[in-house]
């Protein structure tokens, strides 16, 4: 059987609570879901990055040919290139 959760007074209060307990004891995690959150969009950070002009000049023309903004069609390269390089490695 499982622990009943204590009423916390304050979220301070619950937070120590947490820091020094494990759920497992006060819940069945046995039939939890992972949750979705279909419109939270990932945060993005601005970097500056230095690119051949002849690089960025045929990126811009994929990109126009896509009708895309060349950064996202960076994006999308990066994405798949680095699930690629991922996927051999743990493959």
């Amino acid at each position: 059987m499982k622990k009943k959760i204590p009423n916390f007074k304050d979220e301070a209060e619950e937070r120590r609570f947490w820091q020094t307990h494990d759920s497992a004891d006060f819940m069945d995690w046995s039939n939890a879901e992972t949750p979705s959150f279909p419109k939270l969009k990932p945060s993005t950070q601005t970097i500056s990055l230095r690119l051949p002009e002849p690089l960025l000049d045929d990126l811009k023309r994929l990109a126009n040919k896509r009708d895309v903004p060349y950064q996202s069609l960076l994006k999308t390269f990066l994405a798949d290139r680095i699930e690629s390089e991922l996927h051999v490695v743990k493959g």
